[in-house]
């Protein structure tokens, strides 16, 4: 009854947003929004949690939930600039980001010099990691900014952009969006440190801190559930069907 009331307190259902093309985790084409949609909405009808979702570019529907017009979006990736104006959830998922390229072009994450007078392709409003954000502000890096990262794989074979950064399971979907073979593509070795993804709320959103709280007590209900564990091996069982193809 308790989480109900906070995310009830002015009598609105959770007003949450995400963005598109970020395959598994949240896509409009895929069911349920992608696993990380699933898990939220989930999460909060198992706590009886009245709660709404809207797809909008990613850049708009972070503005429009740092103005308050939404309650809290997902999934976000912690960094000092975002956190200087919202709140984080315990985390969704925690990921390990790889550099992907055409066959034959090597690029690792402990080489970044090698990355210098490349095309990268990172779709906007995206936050890039640090060392690499570094490297397009002092111009060692151009940045292509599309809507999703299904482009960037597209992108790669047509020669427009060089590398793209994205951890293990959406950098797969990305390269499988393109009906290509898997041969034609190269992912890093080595890994940015493992990252974690993120419901987030607006400092200045009145209620705030309560909204974390439905948030976050409702995710760890989840976690412990039967349909937790289901929705899980749903998407392993889909991702080792997609690495036999």
């Amino acid at each position: 009854m308790f989480l109900c009331l906070a995310a009830r307190a002015e009598g609105d259902d959770l007003r949450l947003v995400s963005g598109d093309g970020y395959a598994p985790f949240t896509s409009q084409e895929l069911p349920g929004g992608g696993l990380l949609a699933q898990v939220v909405t989930q999460a909060l009808r198992q706590a009886q949690v009245s709660s709404s979702l809207d797809w909008l570019p990613w850049s708009r529907g972070l503005r429009m939930t740092q103005q308050g017009k939404y309650d809290a979006t997902f999934p976000y990736v912690r960094t000092e600039v975002l956190a200087e104006q919202f709140l984080f959830s315990e985390p969704l998922l925690v990921v390990r980001q790889h550099l992907f390229s055409l066959a034959g072009s090597v690029y690792e994450v402990d080489d970044l010099q090698s990355l210098s007078g490349s095309r990268l392709c990172y779709p906007l409003g995206w936050q890039l990691p640090v060392a690499v954000q570094a490297m397009v502000e002092q111009g060692r890096l151009v940045r292509h900014a599309p809507k999703g990262l299904n482009e960037c794989a597209r992108l790669l074979l047509l020669g427009r952009d060089d590398v793209f950064i994205a951890n293990g399971p959406i950098g797969a979907a990305a390269l499988a969006a393109t009906g290509q073979p898997v041969s034609r593509f190269r992912r890093s070795q080595s890994a940015f440190g493992e990252t974690s993804l993120h419901v987030i709320v607006s400092r200045g959103h009145p209620r705030a801190a309560q909204l974390l709280q439905t948030v976050d007590q409702s995710l760890r209900r989840f976690r412990g559930s039967d349909r937790h564990r289901r929705l899980l091996g749903a998407y392993l069982e889909a991702r080792d069907r997609q690495a036999q193809r």
